[in-house]
């Protein structure tokens, strides 16, 4: 919702070459009108205030146990939870014609979406699924696919390093990962490539379907509409983001329904630790798949760490997507801000973080754009 609403809808419903200024939530209500803003606002409000009772804080949960969490749904709240994903599965659908209205019956943006400015990048993609490959967050096994979208690997997260290996570049801190039965082939894409992406698109390209049948419905549509599986078109993050959310208000209906999530057994303490030990955990964050591989001696203190986050798999990708916008878009060295924002349209549909970033509130942000000619020398520097 946050970055649908407050982050990639500026680009859209606003309009990617408007003024600069007016590409936020409050150019947003501009155009959707007040009543339309007002609800937005009011259920992101809602979301945050289930966060603040789950995690203890709005933001950042605090409840985390060794085991387990620290408080019990309560009954009485799990009624009014009800209540709130009702409301959440009804949003999603208010949300998702806002998208038809506005993106899917503009030609134009629409065309941009399949351009080349943001198309044309095949690589393979990798998700978290259920033993059925359907789309999961939480548990279950990584599943990669191909360009082709046939089915690459399907391994338990404890065996990542068979499957993934990680790359360092000269110029960045963060390190790109690949597939090692491909290897790296340097920020070049198709079959021989090893460059993988994740995030929403990549969990639809990497499953077979959604667990729930009103995303089950948007997840075909989706696909007959951008001409089938699998869908390799950056923008078509920001669509693919809504079909997970419908997923998330449907299991969340489906999850407060029972009323078995009451029970008050919500932490299993570990057994006692008789000697070093190594674990390996996965999640899906919004931001796409997230590894967290931890070593500890006899005493359960951390020896050794791995992460790979989920801006990590797709850092390879994001660095092409802004390559191929930039040279797409820049023609005889003229560039203006309606063209750096598209540019920088590429990278934020793959990130809330990168988006929040890129896209504050006063149109400002400290990005610097260096036009080189064919020789290498700097042709022209640009900056906000």
């Amino acid at each position: 919702m946050l970055h649908f609403y407050y982050l990639a809808a500026p680009d859209f419903v606003v309009g990617p070459d408007a003024p600069a200024a007016e590409r936020n939530i409050l150019g947003v209500i501009g155009k959707v009108g007040l009543e339309v803003g007002k609800t937005v606002i009011d259920r992101r409000a809602k979301a945050i205030d289930v966060l603040k009772y789950f995690g203890g804080k709005r933001t950042h949960p605090i409840i985390a146990l060794p085991g387990g969490v620290s408080r019990q749904l309560e009954e009485e709240y799990r009624q009014t939870m009800v209540e709130q994903a009702e409301e959440g599965v009804e949003f999603t659908k208010f949300t998702l014609q806002i998208f038809e209205d506005v993106v899917l019956k503009n030609e134009a943006y629409l065309d941009l979406v399949l351009s080349e400015v943001y198309g044309g990048q095949e690589t393979y993609y990798i998700g978290t699924v259920t033993d059925d490959n359907k789309v999961d967050f939480y548990d279950g096994f990584t599943r990669i696919v191909g360009p082709d979208g046939k089915e690459f690997a399907k391994y338990e997260p404890k065996d990542y390093l068979n499957y993934l290996a990680e790359h360092v570049e000269p110029w960045t801190y963060l390190k790109t990962t690949y597939l090692k039965d491909v290897g790296w082939k340097g920020f070049v894409t198709g079959k021989d490539s090893g460059i993988y992406r994740g995030g929403p698109l990549g969990r639809l390209n990497a499953a077979d379907g959604m667990q729930t049948p009103l995303a089950q419905a948007e997840y075909e549509k989706f696909y007959d509409t951008l001409g089938g599986k699998p869908v390799h078109a950056t923008l078509a993050y920001h669509w693919a983001r809504l079909v997970e959310m419908m997923q998330g208000a449907e299991l969340w209906l489906e999850f407060t329904k029972d009323e078995s999530t009451t029970a008050p057994d919500v932490r299993n303490i570990p057994e006692p630790l008789t000697g070093p030990g190594e674990g390996v955990g996965t999640i899906e964050a919004a931001r796409g798949h997230l590894i967290h591989h931890y070593w500890t001696d006899e005493n359960g203190i951390t020896t050794d760490v791995n992460l790979i986050v989920a801006t990590t798999h797709n850092y390879a990708g994001i660095n092409i997507a802004c390559r191929n916008a930039a040279k797409a878009l820049i023609k005889d060295g003229q560039v203006n801000d309606g063209l750096l924002n598209m540019v920088e349209m590429a990278f934020r549909a793959y990130d809330p973080c990168f988006a929040c970033a890129t896209h504050s509130l006063p149109g400002q942000m400290p990005l610097e754009a260096v036009i080189y000619e064919a020789d290498g020398s700097v042709y022209k520097k640009l900056s906000k």
